[in-house]
């Protein structure tokens, strides 16, 4: 009996953890090799769902952010109300209501039924102690495929995401042509921190997917400052976030009870390219923020 793409993707034979840790020859070829494959075997498991997987839209958004974005793409003038969602909670780190409270929980009942559909998921190389995390952006092998997943992830990156950092970070102009993602999934007893470290982006986006009620000890996110090293942590609520330039310093203290998930976002432009500190700001037309680069993908993975 010949087996569908889905069933062969459930039963091919899968690297081992360590060997995908380690980034071993065999790992790559893996991914090369069934590369379409998988890609098949997440539109069949999204057709074989007839609507029964959560449904991910705009309404996953925080109801006061989704406004304020939508008139700002109408009428770039009045972005001045998304930037009012943003408060400064450290030096050069922002904070605002993300995702809809209310929401969070068809998100996550979706990246449970992700992690049921049994088809292969690559882990985020860079963060050993992440045994639940996967690759959301298309540009990386083993990455979350399905499409309606990536059709959300997009307008996340797009319409959210990029505008937002120009806001809020005028120099990264030109550096936000290319997106990056990853999800975390942290337990306590399994993973214990992420040391101080800045991040290969222009701007990082860190989102707090907990369900309210669902909480956690430790696993703060510590942030240094350059300049005075003061060093603060700050935890954020179920469904809000922080976003920051990648080469501000952090580091995730050690999980003690519960479990963490989070979204983690980069935007940087071409081949890597960031923005370098001192870079001279440049008058920039509210228009020109609310406008999609006409870059395409590069291709280039930072890990």
């Amino acid at each position: 009996m010949t087996q569908t793409t889905l069933q062969q993707a459930r039963t091919v034979e899968r690297p081992s953890r360590d060997d995908m840790m380690q980034r071993a020859p065999s790992v790559q070829r893996f991914w090369e090799q069934n590369k379409d494959l998988f890609k098949d075997a997440w539109a069949e498991w999204e057709t074989g769902l007839n609507g029964k997987t959560p449904k991910l839209d705009s309404s996953i958004f925080d109801p006061r952010l989704r406004e304020a974005v939508n008139t700002a793409w109408a009428d770039p003038v009045k972005e001045v109300a998304v930037k009012d969602l943003w408060e400064e909670v450290f030096p050069g780190v922002y904070r605002t209501q993300f995702f809809d409270v209310d929401q969070l929980a068809v998100l996550r009942a979706y990246l449970y039924e992700v992690a049921e559909a049994d088809i292969p998921l690559r882990p985020p190389y860079g963060i050993v102690l992440n045994r639940g995390g996967a690759m959301l952006d298309p540009r990386s092998e083993g990455h979350l495929a399905e499409p309606s997943f990536q059709t959300f992830y997009q307008e996340l990156m797009d319409r959210y995401m990029r505008p937002v950092s120009r806001l809020l970070f005028p120099d990264v102009m030109g550096y936000d042509t290319q997106t990056f993602g990853f999800s975390i999934q942290w337990q306590e007893n399994k993973d214990t921190s992420l040391r101080p470290h800045t991040d290969a982006s222009a701007v990082t986006l860190n989102i707090n997917l907990n369900l309210p009620g669902e909480d956690y000890s430790g696993s703060a996110v510590s942030f240094i400052d350059p300049a005075s090293r003061r060093v603060e942590k700050l935890t954020f609520e179920p469904g809000t976030a922080l976003i920051h330039h990648g080469s501000v310093p952090h580091a995730s203290e050690p999980i003690t009870k519960g479990e963490r998930f989070n979204f983690v976002l980069w935007l940087y432009g071409d081949h890597g390219q960031i923005p370098m500190q001192g870079t001279t700001l440049r008058s920039v037309d509210p228009i020109e923020r609310w406008t999609q680069p006409a870059s395409e993908s590069d291709g280039f993975a930072p890990f």
